[in-house]
């Protein structure tokens, strides 16, 4: 028999009624009614009802008696209408069923580890990694890796219509400073040096401005070798982007409309307006982090003035030690009990806080057994720098600001779940600037790039590169959205003089520099335009658009939170014959498998 399908398995309706049609795909479920079998097949564009009567076909009756879920059948037949007593309103097709003539079993299934029917979230994700195949039939994960492709192809047609070049860059690449370990790739022909998988294509990126590419763009594979988190992979992909000519402010709009047609053509989202910005420093102040996520208010407010005139010792003490006092009012809050609070700084304390202060407003005013420590004048002060209402809860931190920082962030969005101010279907977006331009590392005790060293200095805060370099601005700039760090970018540097500066400052010296870098300076001497560029975590946006949380969910084939692919069961050694070409001597560890 013919398999070769004149429909899918999603596409029939009531005006297909009386043709004769062949469908293929997977038995999804089947039901025996006293005569009568019933087939659920499914394709990735949805699911058919089959039909199998000893009217229309004894033999095929007598033949789907023996399928199973997962069985892999082609079948022909007339469609017909359900009747209106028997549609299903939960499936596209639910008005019509297939009256099968005829049909073959074109492959056998042993019976799935899990459930693909119904929702397998409560399989092991180890297992569901383990048959990735099998979850991949499943419609979650179907889902996903459908907007994963709707995405891609919004991603082309905007950067094509602005005048980029979609151009590829090498995988195997030198190893450079970024910030992660690199994964290394032996080589046979030079035997003891290595090729790096690429961490970015920064360094490409940017030699392409200097070959005159003028606009460049491309849906990238990326390697770092780190820990991993629920939002992180060893191999990921970013949208990667750079242009010649152009200021902040022309990447940051350009990036804004690109996300614009993004949401509208996945999700049908209008992002209105233009995208507002806030400061590096402003967002540490109010929100604790430079990723706020903004679907919620909950700021927090810094009460040092008033603390440090309150008769509050612990307060008082932190203030001395150079640390901070912050408030969080929470509206309606006073309703939080003593045990819920309790809960409240336990988990504050997995951040180093080693206490949690509150207040609650009622009718008679702020009440607490810290509240007569401040005086009524200060009080009034706090009620008003935290705009604090009849039934709101204020709660304080005392600490490094760091610290303090850290601990508000999670607390506030904690508390925001917890209360359920946030609304899923709202997308926040934020650009945050003016980042320093170095940080310090302690270990090295020098200053370290706190993106890449090409990234351009403020230009007011050049002469601080000198004097004062942690106090110099980049001109760096982080996209954000819901409380997510999405991309981020930067001015490079053009100018070779302020490129040796920036060196100077990082305490590389001359030889260091040409070890790690030579090829890049060198490229830098030919002319290089200004330029800029802004690198997007593809898979964090995909992980945004379709509501998940974890990574995994997004790619088709994950590793798991350790780098392992449970799948294919890798990582592995390799023969000895294998190591010998490459001379290179190992003593592999035994990993073992579930």
């Amino acid at each position: 028999m013919d398999y070769r399908r004149t429909h899918c398995c999603g596409e029939l309706r009531k005006s297909h009624v009386e043709e004769v049609v062949t469908l293929s795909g997977w038995v999804h479920r089947r039901r025996d009614h006293g005569g009568l079998i019933f087939i659920d097949l499914r394709d990735r564009f949805g699911l058919t009802q089959l039909i199998f009567d000893p009217e229309i076909s004894k033999e095929a009756l007598d033949l789907a008696s023996k399928l199973r879920s997962e069985w892999v059948i082609t079948a022909r037949g007339r469609v017909r209408h359900r009747g209106p007593q028997l549609i299903n309103p939960k499936l596209a097709t639910g008005e019509i069923e297939i009256e099968v003539q005829e049909f073959e079993v074109l492959s056998k299934a042993k019976t799935p580890p899990f459930s693909i029917c119904d929702d397998a979230t409560e399989t092991h994700e180890d297992t569901r990694l383990k048959y990735r195949y099998l979850d991949l039939r499943r419609g979650p994960i179907l889902e996903k890796l459908e907007m994963r492709h709707k995405a891609m192809v919004a991603t082309r047609q905007f950067f094509d219509s602005q005048g980029f070049l979609e151009i590829t860059t090498p995988i195997l690449a030198r190893s450079t400073p970024e910030g992660a370990r690199d994964y290394l790739v032996p080589s046979r022909i030079y035997p003891g040096n290595f090729y790096a998988l690429p961490q970015s294509p920064q360094l490409f990126k940017q030699l392409l401005m200097v070959g005159g590419i003028d606009r460049y763009f491309q849906i990238a594979p990326c390697f770092r070798d780190e820990d991993l988190r629920s939002d992180r992979q060893p191999e990921f992909t970013q949208i990667d982007v750079e242009m010649s000519f152009g200021y902040p402010e022309d990447i940051q709009k350009l990036t804004g409309d690109f996300l614009k047609i993004l949401f509208k053509s996945c999700l049908d989202y209008e992002i209105e307006g233009e995208i507002p910005s806030m400061s590096y420093h402003d967002c540490l102040e109010h929100y604790g982090t430079d990723r706020p996520d903004l679907r919620f208010a909950l700021p927090l407010v810094r009460i040092d003035a008033i603390a440090e005139r309150s008769e509050f010792s612990v307060f008082k003490d932190q203030l001395e030690r150079g640390g901070c006092v912050k408030a969080l009012c929470v509206k309606g809050g006073a309703d939080t009990s003593r045990k819920g609070i309790d809960r409240y700084t336990e988990f504050v304390g997995k951040f180093g806080l080693r206490g949690l202060g509150w207040m609650k407003r009622q009718d008679e005013g702020l009440t607490s057994s810290i509240v007569k420590f401040f005086s009524p004048q200060l009080q009034e002060e706090l009620i008003e720098a935290v705009d604090a209402e009849v039934g709101d809860l204020i709660l304080f931190a005392a600490e490094g600001e760091a610290v303090v920082n850290q601990a508000l962030d999670h607390l506030r969005r904690l508390i925001a779940r917890d209360r359920k101010l946030i609304d899923p279907d709202l997308f926040k977006f934020l650009w945050v600037t003016d980042f320093p331009l170095f940080e310090w590392e302690s270990d090295q005790g020098r200053p370290q790039s706190l993106h890449h060293p090409f990234t351009m200095p403020h230009p007011a805060d050049i002469p601080l590169l000198k004097s004062d370099p942690l106090k110099v601005r980049s001109h760096a700039y982080d996209i954000i959205i819901n409380g997510s760090e999405i991309g981020g970018g930067s001015q490079r540097i053009h100018d070779i003089e302020i490129q040796k500066m920036v060196f100077e400052a990082l305490k590389l010296d001359p030889e260091e520099v040409k070890t790690k870098f030579g090829f890049f300076t060198e490229a830098l001497q030919y002319g290089p335009p200004p330029h800029l560029g802004i690198a997007l975590g593809f898979d964090r946006l995909i992980m945004i658009l379709t509501k998940t949380e974890n990574i995994r969910d997004v790619i088709a084939f994950p590793k798991t939170q350790k780098a392992s692919d449970l799948m294919m069961q890798c990582p592995s050694s390799v023969s000895p014959q294998q190591l010998d070409e490459l001379e290179i001597q190992a003593e592999p560890k035994e990993i073992t498998w579930i």
